[in-house]
């Protein structure tokens, strides 16, 4: 897999390349072209046409055999030339690394082959100057290029929603607690659990993925099960988040007596439910004996009042 770590408030611009070899329903060659995560162009060996899109682990491959390239470069937050990397793979291995630093002007690079054949002082000297006077510099214009095209988007701010859950696990007699961070643009964010001022450990925790919403936003979630016993030692836990769209860190905490507060709420409100159900149960009981009382009332005077209104009748008759 292909990745690498962009700083906060940088902007990239990345080049996927993909080759694959065999028989498959996919183009034999893709290239794409990403603004940090904007595609701004894309281009297959099918359609042969290279349209811009504008938003204004090896194993068996079936005998598929795939190729892919990432090249890009970042300017950081400062307006200053970041690092130019290169990166390949072959059926999921990395197999090229080059990674140039514009500032320090130096180079690293790692290829697995290089341990055979070696790599002379001019081959060396070569690649450093493609990369300073060629790569680099043709990248940077292109990235510059497509910054200033999708400013509204790559250069948007959107601060994070925050919302906290609790949820006792009655089965097990722990809760756990979450923190949802939803919302926020551009998608680097940090956010951390802590329990009495100390971070959580990682091993700890689970979640913790950036994962997109559908409006092209992020969200990102981070939860901890708390034990029966740690609840009754009454710890104090939050959570903390730095954004490029906060001015400082945002601290949220939850409530203390997290046992008392969810274990005890969870079981007043199952109580009251119980009580509400059974009221409602009673007034719908009265309410049907009332409905049969009110029917035989309304049977018996109808009754009555017919058998009434033969004799009077037959009087009459005689009498006439």
């Amino acid at each position: 897999m292909l990745s690498f770590h962009v700083p906060t408030g940088s902007h990239s611009l990345m080049v996927f390349a993909t080759y694959i070899a065999g028989q498959t329903q996919f183009p034999e060659f893709t290239l794409v072209l990403m603004l940090d995560d904007v595609q701004v162009m894309y281009y297959d060996s099918i359609s042969l046409k290279a349209v811009q899109r504008s938003q204004s682990n090896s194993g068996d491959y079936n005998g598929l055999h795939i190729y892919q390239k990432r090249v890009g470069c970042e300017v950081l937050d400062n307006d200053q030339p970041g690092l130019f990397l290169s990166l390949d793979a072959f059926n999921g291995q990395n197999t090229e690394e080059f990674t140039f630093d514009v500032i320090k002007r130096t180079m690293q690079i790692n290829l697995p082959w290089m341990r055979i054949t070696g790599m002379g002082q001019m081959e060396w000297l070569n690649a450093k100057f493609l990369y300073e006077h060629v790569y680099h510099p043709v990248c940077m214009k292109a990235l510059r290029t497509f910054l200033e095209k999708e400013k509204t988007t790559v250069m948007r701010k959107l601060k994070p929603k925050v919302r906290l859950f609790r949820k006792p696990l009655t089965a097990s007699q722990e809760l756990q607690i979450s923190c949802l961070a939803t919302g926020f643009y551009p998608r680097h964010i940090n956010l951390t659990l802590f329990r009495d001022g100390q971070p959580v450990d990682d091993d700890q925790i689970t979640g913790g993925e950036i994962l997109p919403n559908g409006d092209g936003t992020y969200q990102m979630r981070k939860s901890l099960v708390i034990s029966e016993e740690e609840l009754r030692e009454e710890h104090k836990y939050n959570c903390t988040m730095k954004h490029l769209s906060l001015d400082n860190k945002l601290d949220i905490a939850f409530d203390e007596d997290l046992e008392k507060s969810d274990f005890g709420s969870s079981a007043l409100s199952i109580i009251i439910s119980v009580l509400v159900f059974m009221c409602v149960a009673v007034l719908i009981v009265i309410a049907l004996i009332r409905w049969r009382k009110r029917c035989a009332a309304e049977t018996g005077s109808s009754t009555s009042h017919q058998s009434g209104y033969s004799p009077t009748s037959t009087s009459e008759q005689e009498t006439t």
